[in-house]
């Protein structure tokens, strides 16, 4: 009795988890850069995005909205700018492409990698 209480409450918190969720979403991130310890800039950005799976495997997203930046050299903020994202996984292996306006054209981004877990 006491046993199977046990395994019965470790076992719980599996079952109130949910299960894998595709569909529509919002990331709030906040980065800063720190070249020899002291921060110099800083971005903010709030995006809405859609992720989801093909039957296959391959796992994708897309996200975009404002981003604004911050220089400790004026103390300033800058313009709100637009930031968007496109980005795949398959089994071990990511990638993604960025881009964001500014004044005069549009800085691209990308980044490619293998995640392995333990």
């Amino acid at each position: 009795m006491i046993k199977s209480t046990i395994a019965a409450l470790a076992a719980s918190p599996l079952l109130l988890s949910g299960a894998a969720f595709a569909g529509p979403y919002v990331n709030v991130e906040a980065s800063g850069s720190y070249p020899d310890g002291a921060y110099t800039s800083g971005t903010i950005e709030t995006v809405i995005g859609y992720e989801g799976e093909t039957p296959s495997g391959l796992g994708w997203y897309v996200s975009g909205g404002p981003t604004v930046t911050h220089s400790e050299s004026s103390d300033d903020f800058g313009d709100v700018e637009l930031v968007g994202y496109l980005g795949g996984s398959y089994d071990k292996f990511y990638g993604e492409i960025s881009g964001t306006t500014n004044e005069d054209d549009i800085d691209w981004g990308a980044k490619a990698g293998v995640k392995f877990t333990f």
